[in-house]
């Protein structure tokens, strides 16, 4: 049975943080991602903020009453933001580009499903579900190259890498999404 999809628009996410987090800890805290208990705590800590942000969505992948999988999105605001992985963004696209291209698009912030749910077409249900109402079909996120498999995806997905990883960068490239305008004017091949 294929887990159902659901849509949040406001803080009705709240009451799922306990299992965000298990699916976080999931998905982030094992190759390649390495991430730790802390990281997953943040991430919990930040959704009180992230569900007030202008245009934020979130879709749940339902298994009956257990959360197999999750996508956050929201508007990236102008100017453009210069905390968490933001410079990085900016450093690989020039800081007038990644206003133009940015600022004002659906930025997918996490995507995260559990291993068993993998390969099952459930990643690409919730990037959908969190970038159908993208204005004017501008959607966008950064993911790592050290991370294969969600390069591999995001390209299957026909999202297109915008960057090279900045030096300072860890490794972290801008991906514009399928209906992006900007596609167009990304420098090929990368």
């Amino acid at each position: 049975m294929r887990p159902d999809v659901r849509l949040f628009t406001d803080a009705g996410l709240l009451k799922h943080t306990t299992a965000l987090h298990s699916v976080y800890v999931d998905a982030f805290c094992a190759p390649p991602w390495h991430e730790d208990e802390a990281k997953a705590i943040e991430f919990v800590g930040r959704l009180a903020w992230d569900v007030r942000r202008p245009g934020f969505t979130a879709a749940l992948a339902l298994a009956g009453s257990d959360v197999v999988g999750f996508a956050t999105a929201w508007t990236t605001r102008a100017p453009f933001p210069t905390d968490r992985c933001y410079p990085q963004a900016a450093a690989g696209l020039g800081s007038e580009r990644a206003v133009r291209w940015l600022c004002g698009a659906r930025e997918v912030d996490e995507l995260a499903v559990r291993p068993a749910a993998r390969g099952t077409g459930l990643s690409a249900a919730l990037l959908q579900a969190v970038t159908a109402g993208a204005p004017q079909g501008r959607a966008w996120l950064l993911t790592s190259v050290q991370a294969p498999r969600a390069v591999a995806f995001y390209r299957r997905q026909g999202w297109t890498q915008a960057t090279h990883p900045s030096p300072e960068g860890g490794g972290i490239a801008v991906f514009l999404g399928p209906h992006h305008p900007a596609r167009s004017a990304v420098a090929q091949p990368l």
